[in-house]
């Protein structure tokens, strides 16, 4: 099963989407977009981006869980993903976003 971008309305009139991979694991969040045609960018910039390793910054929270950042080429951040428990979880979290993003369809959440 393929992944899916799940695109969605907030509750203050903004839009954002999800990256879930074929599974159903959310692996990417969107920031709230203003527009539901810069939400939609966001994704065509996910999909673009995903391929580039280089594109994925890893971060470190707090509490000192593993997490990711996807940037744009401009250095704007696109999407970031969960925690994770480890950093090998996080690594894996990351080629599932470079598998799971070029091809993803988008369907309405």
């Amino acid at each position: 099963m393929a992944g899916k971008f799940e695109l969605k309305s907030t509750s203050n009139g903004g839009f954002m989407f999800n990256l879930k991979a074929g599974n159903g694991q959310f692996i990417l969040t969107s920031e709230v977009y203003t527009t539901r045609a810069a939400a939609e960018n966001g994704i065509e910039s996910v999909k673009k981006n995903a391929a580039d390793a280089s594109r994925f910054e890893r971060r470190e929270a707090k509490n000192g869980e593993p997490y990711f950042v996807l940037k744009a080429g401009n250095g704007q951040e696109i999407g970031r993903s969960e925690m994770y428990s480890s950093t090998a979880a996080m690594e894996n979290g990351i080629q599932s976003v470079q598998n799971n993003a070029p091809d993803a369809s988008t369907v309405e959440a």
